[in-house]
């Protein structure tokens, strides 16, 4: 799997306009399924009056996570042809939502796809997309004689600490870019009387 990944820094809006019909488009940086449904919540409180509200998102470094919703529209014409747009621009953690207010006229299947991708498309377009490191969270247990050595190695490793608790026992929870993890497990693991061990996510 690869070590980085790209997702947009901060929330963005984009329309399109067809026909009548107005394609408001929302794209939020999410990083678990819940803040996810309070987006979606919001946007339909905001905006309770219009027809439909398609969306597609994905989720991890890993892509695997993802869905997409047509709220309605004919199958395939709103979720999918937005989801194509973060797909396209290598994106995760990301959340587009595309709101439409019905101009009176219908759009057809390739005029709904095409309306659908333009939105979410501007919405991207207008993001600060970033790239970020994969992170792994690590468990150190030691003892207070070692804390010199695991500090020097902290600083040299250039470590962020998440967690911490001194006392005779110490602990750590470090995150560690994945890249360079074996190698902390490696270094944590020379110094007698330290307890190393990869959390799971």
């Amino acid at each position: 799997m690869c070590d980085t990944y790209k997702t947009i820094k901060s929330p963005a809006s984009g329309i399109y306009k067809e026909k009548g019909s107005r394609f408001l488009a929302f794209a939020f940086p999410v990083s678990h399924e819940g803040s996810i449904k309070d987006h979606l919540d919001e946007l339909r409180k905001k905006y309770h009056n219009a027809r439909h509200f398609c969306y597609a998102w994905r989720l991890g470094p890993g892509k695997s996570n993802y869905r997409v919703n047509d709220d309605g529209e004919p199958s395939g014409t709103g979720g999918k042809p937005i989801y194509g747009q973060i797909v396209s621009r290598d994106l995760t953690d990301a959340l587009v939502v595309v709101v439409r207010y019905f101009g009176g006229t219908k759009l057809g299947v390739g005029g709904l796809i095409n309306a659908y991708r333009s939105a979410a498309s501007d919405a991207l377009d207008r993001s600060h997309i970033i790239k970020c490191q994969v992170i792994d969270r690590l468990k150190l247990e030691f003892g207070y004689q070692q804390m010199n050595a695991v500090m020097k190695v902290i600083k040299d490793r250039q470590l962020d600490v998440e967690d911490q608790k001194f006392d005779l026992e110490c602990s750590l929870t470090l995150l560690s870019w994945t890249r360079n993890t074996e190698l902390v497990l490696d270094t944590f693991s020379k110094i007698t009387g330290c307890r190393i061990t990869l959390i799971e996510n």
